[in-house]
């Protein structure tokens, strides 16, 4: 197929942008919690509201909070009441946990990712950059958040190209070393591009968006954002036990020009991974409940 195929009108900004406003609402209330809880003025109540915009994303969350890890022995019917269980502290890994779940429910097939793979990976990713954050010196609410949405671009371009007549080509590591290279040759675009402009649409920080944009490290200037080099560090982690995408895993060599960047070191490793396993583990307990 001739990439010719692939005019700007078909994936342009404004088309990208509204197939991802056809997304789980999700991804939009992380964007918003993410700014409530940066605001010292927001309280409980607030947080309570805005999950509640969703049905299906609250009742999910409710679902989850009277899993082993969150019930404390009592359940709860509400989402005000699952907020006040977990407070400021967890209320973002608690709404992550059920976004993650909801996005397993349909697997990428352009890509040749199965929901459950899609899942793990935005888990295990936020997990371990979040606890790599915290001896690099990164808020630790912004490195869960990047590490959660980081594949934002793959989905929506997955969407976008199942809903294309025209397409015929899917990815298919036989003929393509990276998606990378299958979205430049085949679409004309980038994945990572794709998901900073969904994100800086959506309100989130820019230290986010920058960093989903260089996570793969290509370019030299890509190392200067921390965020970016601990994305990359993170799913390096992922890859080592098969939590990553087939079409990544050459970008996850984990080296000493990565870590400098991140701003941790393999001393840094161990708890990190000891933290992310547990918390994964436990994670996927809690949304199977």
């Amino acid at each position: 197929m001739s990439a010719a195929i692939f005019t700007p009108p078909q994936f342009s900004r404004e088309n990208l942008l509204k197939i991802a406003r056809t997304l789980p609402a999700d991804v939009g209330v992380l964007a918003q919690l993410g700014t409530m809880l940066q605001d010292p003025n927001s309280d409980l109540d607030d947080v309570s509201k805005l999950l509640r915009r969703d049905v299906a994303l609250a009742t999910r969350i409710v679902r989850i909070s009277n899993s082993a890890i969150y019930s404390q022995g009592t359940r709860v019917a509400t989402i005000e009441d699952a907020v006040g269980r977990v407070g400021f502290g967890e209320i973002l890994k608690l709404v992550g946990s059920a976004t993650a779940a909801r996005f397993t429910e349909q697997s990428l097939d352009i890509y040749g990712i199965p929901g459950k793979d899609l899942r793990n990976n935005m888990l295990y990713a936020a997990i371990a950059t979040e606890a790599l954050a915290r001896p690099a010196g990164v808020d630790t609410r912004l490195a869960y958040t990047a590490g959660l949405l980081r594949p934002l671009g793959i989905m929506v371009l997955d969407y976008a190209c199942r809903a294309h007549p025209g397409l015929s080509h899917r990815y298919a590591s036989g003929l393509w070393p990276t998606y990378a290279a299958w979205e430049g040759s085949t679409l004309c675009l980038d994945s990572c591009e794709v998901a900073a402009i969904i994100l800086e649409d959506l309100g989130f920080p820019d230290d986010i968006t920058a960093a989903v944009r260089s996570h793969y490290l290509t370019k030299p200037q890509d190392y200067t954002c921390r965020l970016a080099a601990l994305l990359n560090v993170s799913n390096g982690l992922a890859s080592r036990v098969a939590y990553s995408f087939t079409g990544e895993t050459a970008w996850w060599e984990l080296t000493p020009e990565k870590l400098d960047a991140a701003g941790i070191t393999v001393d840094d490793f161990e708890p990190a991974i000891m933290h992310t396993e547990t918390a994964f583990e436990t994670t996927l307990s809690a949304i199977a409940s």
